[in-house]
């Protein structure tokens, strides 16, 4: 009788409802991005990024400042990188991962130069947010070294 009391002891219940884990964060860009976003720098090889050969992209609000360099981001702008594998020169092949900066508001995140950073598996999964080395890296990208508003390249 006690072995039956333990074995129906640890069944759920029709009124007690299931835990499900935690799903994580959302990417912060939309599945259908390419639908909407546009190229801002071609398909080439990254010296950082592991040295995969990437592509970046900018969100409509990110389009105008990336271009042209002559307004702030606004607030919750998105800058996208697709990364590639090392041999993929034409950024023709499945994504390796994707990284993305999304522009938060002034001094709500000094510690990441205001921007929010992810890297994003190609199944849709965010694998790191904020990771230091994002920031660290980024914090070298000022004017004076080709940067706008951390960030990297001239296009």
């Amino acid at each position: 009788m006690m072995a039956l009391a333990l074995l129906l002891g640890g069944c759920k219940g029709e009124t007690e409802t299931e835990t499900k884990p935690d799903p994580g964060p959302e990417p912060a860009f939309p599945e259908d991005y390419a639908a909407s976003y546009v190229e801002v720098r071609d398909c080439r090889q990254s010296g950082d990024h592991d040295l995969n050969i990437i592509r970046i992209l900018a969100d409509p609000a990110a389009l105008g400042p990336y271009r042209d360099r002559n307004a702030p981001f606004p607030e919750g702008a998105v800058v996208l990188k697709e990364e590639f594998e090392f041999d993929d020169v034409t950024c023709e092949g499945p994504i390796k991962q994707w990284t993305v900066m999304v522009r938060l508001a002034d001094g709500a995140a000094t510690d990441q130069l205001d921007w929010r950073w992810q890297r994003v598996t190609p199944t849709r999964e965010v694998a790191a947010e904020d990771e230091a080395r994002c920031s660290a890296c980024h914090s070298g990208c000022t004017p004076a070294a080709g940067g706008y508003e951390w960030t990297c390249a001239v296009p």
